[in-house]
């Protein structure tokens, strides 16, 4: 792909690889170093999964507008991940010497969550520093693509690190992945977008950039469904790996493979999002993202039967829902930032991430909620049946109609 010959994109592109193959590592090792090595209940995989995700409820509208005074953000980002490499490496440590904890592990989860708002938020800067407009999609698939790979590699890695090793031993991946993403974003040279110099108030400019999000008539129902989806998403995965594990009696190697050899559908949707937003059109592949990603999910519950059956079940659902949040993704972000001017981004993104992020750590808490009070099995039919209704938003908006890369809002 061209994309792939400019220099700068190639080492922003390949710091985003290493980086999302060790988080792919995490989703995996830390609940389950809660699980095997603290003996974690449901209530307590809610509130881990609350703790990282928090911060995007509490930090991102503020964040948003600060580092849109801050002239170089790739510096935020390359800190930003200094930081979570720390954090990580200290719970391998601990363990080592018998005194890990939970608390420890809330507060590595609260602030790897911290941290990633300000890389997140920066992130939208450096991206269209690096990536021309025509460029979205491509730059949108590969990125995904790496996504989609990390999907596949890192939880089978994962899940074999936890077993060989421990899980807390396997956590020292991530934090040399977020070294080398550091590494790389050091040597991007692209000149970000010049700052406008405000003399508004913060809270005037957080104002500006929710009215901006919630008056485009594209941008609304866009957050509203997927914020509706994540919200019982996350109180599906807050439960998942405790169900898997315990209920279901998978071992966390072989759970590993059967998720990350289920994620190829999410690199086949990296591979087919693109075509299928031009063919078909932006808002429309959007939608189909919207009931692809949630709807195979329902087999999770459902599974039960001959240990191979049920595995079959867990493979279907993870390699079709893969399929669908790339289709999702893919061609959201392309027509979000489309729309979204330089001068509103930081704070537009730290705006939907507010909403769409901040609802995330509620789900999480509901999911252990419900896992507690009516079991495992009851709680995921719940929220993987209720994460469907996220596409309701979307049919009375234009996204149905939108077939190409929409202009730049005013």
């Amino acid at each position: 792909m061209s994309l792939l010959r400019e220099a700068n994109f190639r080492k922003f592109w390949l710091g985003q690889t290493i980086s999302l193959f060790g988080d792919q590592i995490t989703v995996i090792a830390l609940p389950l170093a809660a699980v095997l090595v603290l003996d974690a209940n449901a209530a307590e995989m809610g509130y881990l999964g609350a703790a990282a995700l928090l911060p995007h409820l509490f930090f991102s509208l503020p964040a948003g507008v600060l580092l849109e005074r801050v002239a170089r953000r790739r510096q935020v980002m390359i800190l930003a991940d200094v930081g979570r490499a720390s954090l990580l490496a200290s719970i391998p440590l601990t363990y080592a010497f018998d005194s890990l904890t939970f608390t420890q592990l809330y507060i590595v989860a609260f602030g790897t969550g911290t941290l990633a708002v300000l890389f997140d938020i920066s992130y939208s800067t450096l991206y269209v520093a690096v990536v021309e407009r025509e460029g979205y999609l491509e730059a949108n698939s590969l990125l995904h693509g790496s996504r989609s790979f990390s999907y596949i590699a890192g939880p089978s890695v994962g899940g074999v690190l936890v077993q060989v090793l421990s899980a807390p031993a396997a956590l020292v991946a991530d934090a040399l992945s977020f070294v080398g993403s550091a590494l790389f974003l050091g040597r991007v040279k692209a000149p970000e977008p010049p700052l406008e110099r405000s003399t508004s108030r913060l809270r005037d400019e957080v104002k500006e950039g929710l009215a901006f999000l919630f008056r485009n008539s594209i941008l609304r129902p866009a957050l509203f469904g997927t914020a509706t989806l994540n919200f019982f998403n996350y109180a599906f995965w807050a439960l998942f790996l405790l169900y898997a594990t315990d209920e279901l009696g998978v071992k966390a190697g072989t759970l590993g493979l059967v998720l990350g050899a289920g994620a190829g559908g999410g690199l086949l949707g990296a591979v087919v999002a693109g075509r299928l937003g031009r063919r078909i059109g932006l808002g429309p592949a959007f939608i189909l993202g919207m009931v692809l990603f949630p709807l195979p999910l329902l087999l999770v519950p459902a599974a039960e039967g001959p240990r191979s059956l049920v595995l079959a079940m867990l493979f279907v659902a993870e390699f079709l829902s893969g399929l669908g949040v790339m289709i999702l993704d893919i061609n959201a972000s392309a027509f979000m930032t489309a729309l979204t001017p330089d001068r509103l981004r930081s704070r537009t993104t730290g705006a939907f991430n507010f909403v769409n992020w901040g609802i995330r750590p509620l789900g999480s808490l509901l999911g252990g909620a419900l896992g507690s009070a009516m079991g495992l099995r009851p709680a995921l039919w719940i929220a993987s049946i209720a994460a469907c209704a996220g596409v309701l938003w979307l049919l009375p908006s234009p996204i149905p109609a939108l077939r190409d890369l929409p202009e730049e809002a005013a």
